[in-house]
């Protein structure tokens, strides 16, 4: 089951948790990946029941007492309400969710691929789709950068996830980038209940591209070692371009305001937050050696914090995110 929350409690309760327990060993009590700790904290998704309640027992937080429980098929309910997916509503009214557990289906599957299926040849299990394969340039290392920062690697099929409404003319530049690079038209899912939007491209040949020739992870990125790969680092340009693509997904601009004698000061800052300490201390010396005098402000985080050097950012690192270049003049 899943857990819906008036809109801001999820993320406070997430926080909470978090102060009392860190978010890795919120990850391994759930036995899930830190980011999906993370996007629920964000509110992308919503949250799992058995898994609120393991929380709770161990951080020793209250239950809240404000939710409702919504299966986890809910939003197929939501699309009849819009007269969309009637058939499939009448049809688990009437025999249930046909296939039975999903997660005990999804088990055997993954048993059965393992040991027999993926080694069949036959005609349903066809070749895999073509792609176009790039060769290094500023635009791939631009796409690594955006994977490394918001995206995910499956057995079959690359995804990233960004803010529907702050990003979403990012999400349709991302959408044309994989187009210009593989020749693959990527699909883009809304979760309007959630502010998020995803695109993604179902094919193995592309996942084999990406893990095998770019040195990008399948799964859990961080548990893997989640860096700039070495391509990448060999090359000025390549950094600066990957660079753009990471803060163009897990950076921000904000202002930072401090009070002084009763006057508030505002002072623009450029963010980059990571969990991995490997990626921020890569971020941070591909900024130093580009004479951006970032700060460290913790393990997690790294700051641009003169206004001039910013300026600098956009003028050799660039941007594709039309959100940061907005928060900055603004």
């Amino acid at each position: 089951m899943r857990i819906l929350l008036p809109k801001g409690e999820q993320q406070k309760f997430i926080e909470k948790i978090i102060s009392k327990i860190t978010i890795i060993k919120a990850a391994k009590i759930c036995d899930l990946s830190e980011r999906t700790i993370r996007d629920w904290r964000r509110e992308k998704f919503l949250m799992d029941k058995s898994a609120m309640l393991k929380l709770c027992k161990k951080a020793e937080v209250s239950v809240p007492i404000n939710f409702k429980e919504e299966n986890d098929f809910w939003y197929v309910y939501k699309g009849s309400k819009n007269g969309k997916s009637l058939g499939t509503v009448a049809c688990i009214k009437k025999y249930g969710f046909v296939g039975g557990d999903p997660k005990c289906r999804k088990e055997k599957w993954y048993k059965w691929w393992n040991k027999e299926g993926k080694y069949q040849k036959n005609g349903c299990i066809k070749d895999p789709f073509p792609i176009k394969i790039p060769h290094f340039s500023k635009s791939l290392a631009e796409f690594v950068g955006i994977m490394l920062g918001d995206g995910g690697i499956t057995l079959n099929q690359i995804s990233i996830s960004t803010n529907s409404i702050a990003d979403r003319k990012y999400g349709y530049f991302v959408k044309k980038l994989i187009k210009k690079l593989f020749q693959v038209n990527a699909k883009i899912y809304f979760i309007d209940s959630h502010t998020v939007m995803i695109i993604s491209v179902s094919r193995k040949r592309l996942v084999e591209f990406c893990n095998k020739k770019l040195g990008l992870h399948i799964g859990n990125k961080l548990k893997q070692g989640l860096n700039i790969p070495s391509w990448i680092r060999n090359n000025p340009e390549f950094e600066k371009s990957c660079i753009r693509g990471l803060i163009d997904t897990d950076g921000s601009i904000f202002n930072e305001i401090h009070n002084v004698k009763g006057k508030k000061y505002s002072y623009k800052r450029l963010n980059f937050t990571s969990a991995s300490p490997d990626l921020i201390k890569s971020v941070f010396n591909i900024l130093e050696k580009n004479g951006l005098s970032p700060k460290l402000k913790n393990s997690r985080c790294v700051n641009i914090e003169n206004r001039e050097k910013i300026e600098k950012y956009f003028k050799i690192i660039g941007t594709s995110n039309p959100k940061h270049l907005k928060r900055y003049y603004n």
